[in-house]
């Protein structure tokens, strides 16, 4: 057994919203800041009480020619209640990454999402 196997894919999504959505741009100029927002709930909110909420968002990046991947990039712990599981940051990359999000529902686990950046000159 593996932690990867306790991973819901988007193919298990029920009428709650789990799987991360993620806002960022096909293509980023090398070593320049963008924008990343990740969205849980994006079309249909996610419940956010003490009983039922998203606990944290993780977010890593896998850099095309690293020897070891993948990179830590951010981590957001959320409260239940006053919280509302969207979060916005800053990176830059330097080459090609696949940019993989995890978020954990207290209630149905833990979920994940990718998307492919490319870097230009």
């Amino acid at each position: 057994m593996k932690f990867g196997d306790f991973i819901m894919p988007a193919e298990k999504e029920g009428k709650e919203k789990h799987v991360p959505y993620i806002e960022a741009p096909d293509t980023v100029k090398k070593g320049e800041f963008f924008e990343i927002t990740v969205i849980v709930g994006k079309d249909v909110p996610h419940p956010n009480t003490v009983e039922h909420h998203i606990k944290w968002i993780q977010v890593f990046a896998v850099i095309e020619g690293r020897p070891y991947n993948p990179v830590h990039v951010a981590t957001f712990d959320l409260g239940p209640t006053y919280g509302d599981p969207k979060v916005t940051f800053r990176m830059k990359l330097d080459t090609n990454a696949t940019i993989f999000v995890l978020e954990y529902c207290n209630i149905h686990g833990v979920w994940e999402n990718y998307k492919q950046i490319k870097v230009t000159e």
